[in-house]
């Protein structure tokens, strides 16, 4: 079969501002990837098309174009809550053009709402729920619809969800992502400014769930259960990229990428034995990163790594994040810092229970840390996340999926007077941090490490430009 795997655009910043996602950090689409190099694996002639590849936004009669120029016999997207209708967009134009095209959507939200999709969006033919790979290949092979674990899909007017598919056992037997298919990789896709010193870069995923349970996270896709690829594979897959694409800086962005010690040691004596060359960076939780395994991140090339933190109260930690302590933050920040690596804070802004004085206690927090970096975003209620279960006891709530990017306050809690008042607490702290003497200095001293960065802004200045000026502060505050 001939399969289009689609990345839609969708909505990636804020609404009214000029969407400098394409120019800023454009990232490889690693879960079509995935699934191509899976369904080709199985005899089937597959394209993907990023909608996000491209410097200038396409419009949709483009796309629409182009995809059909292909000649699919199936057209499957991948979409986030913000990418869906966007997705959606696509696919209605598609069999408007075309019926007997057959469209196919997977993906977390997909994944969340399940059969309602179905009932709500005709153009779409089939859901695939939950992991994708197994599910579309037997759709794809031809399999009668009734057969096939994880699929959602219409008996008449009746709309049936099959039996849940089980998760594939051994990550091992994936191949290694598509990334081929991506006109121009790894050059036209960028890793966030400043946070690599050696280009080209490129990303990838070597685990997928996680044990936790954190209140804004949505894991219906993976569950709650923790597979990952073994140490020899993550080194041949580093490998891959190194020698086929010339990559020199790889982020991981594995959810809790050290969780399981052994592999990760077993990684880093590879690289540190036979190394490839290139940098990466990972994300770890507290509790995972003990001074030994963080020297061994080092010595096998690692430059920086991130720390999911969330908030600076205490209170709201316990709610939304169980089992992290404050004071545990600290101490792992200054023991990644002493090994040599660069600490950056992830933070979220505007969880249900927010106050003013919780958001002042998270900039007091940050600006104590010391950070190399961080990253605010702006709390997204999910429909697979803990937190919607009781969401409007705690705020309001606009449902408008096209804003649900975590880029957007989109739930404002009781305790904050307006969306407007969030989003200039927002713009306030978030200048804190970056206009500290602290991070300037650092900044300073690392210029020259990061002329790749500093050549791609000045490329794109006025784009940034007109970002940075949508987070400032107004004048009256």
């Amino acid at each position: 079969m001939k399969i289009v795997l689609v990345h839609p655009t969708g909505s990636n910043w804020v609404p009214g501002q000029k969407d400098i996602t394409p120019v800023a950090n454009r990232m490889a689409p690693l879960g079509l990837l995935s699934m191509a190099a899976w369904l080709e694996k199985q005899q089937h002639r597959v394209h993907v098309y990023d909608c996000l590849g491209w410097d200038r936004t396409r419009p949709h009669a483009v796309i629409v174009k182009d995809i059909q120029a292909l000649r699919p016999d199936l057209v499957g997207f991948s979409a986030t809550t913000s990418g869906f209708l966007d997705g959606y967009d696509l696919a209605a134009a598609i069999k408007q053009q075309t019926p007997e095209i057959l469209t196919v959507f997977g993906g977390v939200h997909v994944s969340a709402l399940g059969g309602p999709l179905l009932k709500n969006f005709p153009a779409i033919d089939y859901l695939c729920m939950g992991e994708g790979e197994a599910t579309l290949a037997e759709l794809a092979g031809g399999a009668a619809a009734a057969t096939i674990d994880g699929l959602v899909w219409r008996d008449g007017d009746v709309i049936v969800t099959n039996p849940a598919r089980r998760l594939l056992p051994d990550l091992d037997q994936l191949p290694f992502p598509a990334y081929e298919k991506l006109p121009g990789f790894p050059k036209r896709y960028h890793l966030p400014l400043f946070s690599y010193i050696r280009s080209p870069g490129a990303t990838m995923v070597t685990s997928r769930g996680c044990p936790y349970q954190c209140s804004y996270c949505d894991r219906s896709v993976f569950k709650q259960g923790y597979r990952y690829n073994s140490a020899g594979y993550i080194y041949a897959h580093l490998q891959y990229l190194r020698d086929r694409f010339g990559v020199r800086h790889v982020n991981i962005y594995d959810d809790l990428f050290t969780a399981h010690r052994k592999r990760i040691a077993e990684l880093c004596t590879l690289l540190s034995d036979r190394p490839l060359g290139l940098q990466f960076n990972c994300a770890v939780r507290v509790g995972y990163a003990d001074d030994d395994l963080l020297r061994m991140l080092k010595n096998a090339g690692c430059l920086q790594v991130s720390l999911g933190i969330e908030s600076g109260d205490m209170e709201l930690m316990d709610r939304h994040k169980p089992g992290v302590q404050l004071e545990d933050v600290k101490k792992t920040v200054k023991r990644i810092q002493a090994c040599g690596l660069r600490a950056k804070g992830l933070f979220m802004m505007g969880l249900p229970g927010e106050t003013e004085a919780s958001i002042r206690k998270t900039s007091d927090f940050i600006m104590a840390l010391d950070l190399d970096d961080m990253n605010m975003s702006k709390f997204t209620p999910f429909h697979g996340a803990p937190a919607w279960q009781d969401l409007q006891e705690f705020g309001t709530l606009q449902e408008d999926w096209r804003q649900m990017n975590c880029l957007n306050f989109v739930f404002v809690p009781h305790a904050i007077a307006s969306r407007e008042a969030l989003d200039e607490l927002y713009n306030q702290h978030v200048k804190r941090f970056y206009s500290s003497r602290a991070w300037r200095q650092k900044f300073r001293r690392r210029m020259w490490e990061h002329r790749w960065s500093l050549w791609h802004m000045i490329r794109h200045l006025p784009d940034f430009m007109a970002a940075k000026n949508n987070f400032e502060p107004r004048k009256d505050h």
